[in-house]
């Protein structure tokens, strides 16, 4: 293999690169990047950036020089369209680049509401950009709106009710995040919201946005309004796999992959765009939008690139999640679903302090805590055991 292509500067596409550079690969790298921005790190945008805590410089996923990696950087350039069987990514700028291997991370962008207006005050956050223009509209003391109850959105109306804001939290579901975590502890989120002073909504959907050039108000499916100078979408993201039509490559709900992150011969991916069947969850199908996926990953992916037809290795994480919200750290591991079997087994939701577990078909699955770290990285070693559930509460009880 003489030429790699790394289709994606972020977490999964450096972490990629400096793989491939630490396993003895000397050959040529060219990473492709849709940003101008050198490679930096997501999760501060919404918090420490959005904060003015940090500013860009401090995001750089990379303290070294990158002419160490040796690698050709084509930033702002995005990739427009690759052909599997030829082996040939083009740019938007016309270029061709011929490689033997190429690791896509192209990453996510964010759903925007249908029927958006074009109005001043619209945000949605996934760039440093997208950061830095809501951090300077925040110095206004605006009242915020935000669309969606997820994580994103969550620790963007953390993030103003920390710098003194207005807040209102719109969640069209019954509980954030209640697909994922169940309607008991998605109210416990909730209700972290409403202790630090946040108007949270919940089951009101959005049925427009409205102002005369920029935003006023937003009116609710109810036929109520809000009043609001910025309204900050959080409802989401898809997988950025547009470009990809027409290259030969399974695409649905991501980039399909084998267990090993193949997508193709000689073509792998990596973070948010990958779609794989994860062997520590029995196969299940799964993408994952979060950071230490996107790193582990990205790592994974490389040596699966390099390795050729020798024997690889499957791709078998317990995904591991983190947010900060308020004074408060809240942490999953393992892959569950808001209708499983679901016990508190350390703290009370009461103090927002707390561990709960979740086991399907008597397997241990997943757990939760809120400000709880040490105990909940335990029960991430209990799911790479496979331990069941039964057994998950009996150390509980006995600890």
């Amino acid at each position: 293999m003489q030429t790699v292509v790394v289709v994606g500067a972020s977490l999964a596409g450096l972490r990629a690169t400096e793989a491939m550079r630490r396993d003895g690969f000397a050959g040529r790298i060219v990473l492709v990047g849709a940003e101008p921005h050198l490679p930096y790190d997501r999760p501060p945008l919404s918090k420490q950036l959005l904060a003015g805590e940090w500013e860009p410089q401090e995001l750089a996923l990379r303290r070294a020089p990158y002419e160490e990696l040796g690698v050709e950087l084509r930033l702002g350039v995005p990739a427009t369209a690759l052909d599997a069987a030829a082996r040939v990514l083009t740019l938007e700028d016309g270029d061709d680049l011929a490689f033997d291997g190429a690791l896509l991370a192209t990453g996510a962008t964010p759903r925007t509401l249908p029927g958006t207006p074009e109005l001043d005050g619209i945000f949605v956050l996934r760039t440093v950009d997208d950061a830095l223009d809501l951090r300077a509209r925040l110095d206004d003391g605006p009242r915020v709106v935000v669309v969606g109850a997820g994580f994103i959105g969550s620790e963007v109306a953390a993030t103003c009710r920390g710098r003194g804001l207005q807040v209102t939290v719109l969640e069209a579901l019954p509980a954030p995040l209640v697909r994922g975590l169940g309607e008991t502890l998605g109210m416990v989120c909730g209700e972290l919201h409403r202790d630090h002073g946040v108007d949270l909504r919940l089951g009101v959907g959005v049925a427009a946005i409205e102002g005369d050039g920029r935003v006023e108000r937003v009116r609710l499916d109810d036929g109520s309004t809000v009043d609001a100078d910025i309204v900050v979408v959080g409802v989401g993201v898809v997988p950025v796999t547009d470009w990809l039509e027409g290259s030969g490559l399974t695409l649905d709900n991501g980039i399909v992959c084998d267990e090993t992150l193949l997508a193709a011969p000689g073509i792998v991916a990596a973070g948010d765009v990958a779609r794989w069947p994860n062997p520590m969850f029995d196969g299940e199908l799964m993408r994952l939008e979060h950071w230490t996926n996107a790193a582990e990953q990205g790592v994974a992916a490389a040596r699966r690139l390099l390795v050729g037809d020798a024997t690889p290795t499957p791709y078998a994480p317990v995904p591991f999640v983190w947010s900060d919200q308020y004074d408060r750290k809240i942490q999953t591991v393992g892959h569950f679903r808001g209708d499983d079997d679901m016990e508190v087994v350390h703290g009370t939701l009461d103090e927002r302090r707390f561990v709960a577990v979740f086991g399907r078909a008597g397997r241990l699955v997943g757990a939760l805590g809120f400000s709880m770290p040490a105990k909940v990285m335990q029960y991430r070693r209990m799911i790479e055991e496979r331990a069941s559930f039964a057994d998950a509460l009996e150390r509980a009880r006995s600890s």
